[in-house]
């Protein structure tokens, strides 16, 4: 019982810290053109 105190913590700070990447990506723009990049891979240099 004593490690719930100890897991439970973590797990919210994990999650936190995973949703904190996720709202970085999309507040710089990783997500704002997935076309573009998928053509440029196949149109090459």
């Amino acid at each position: 019982m004593d490690i719930l105190f100890l897991l439970v913590p973590l797990s919210v700070a994990l999650a936190l810290l995973i949703l904190g990447g996720l709202a970085w990506a999309v507040w710089r723009g990783q997500f704002e053109s997935l076309d573009g990049e998928a053509q440029r891979i196949l149109e090459g240099d």
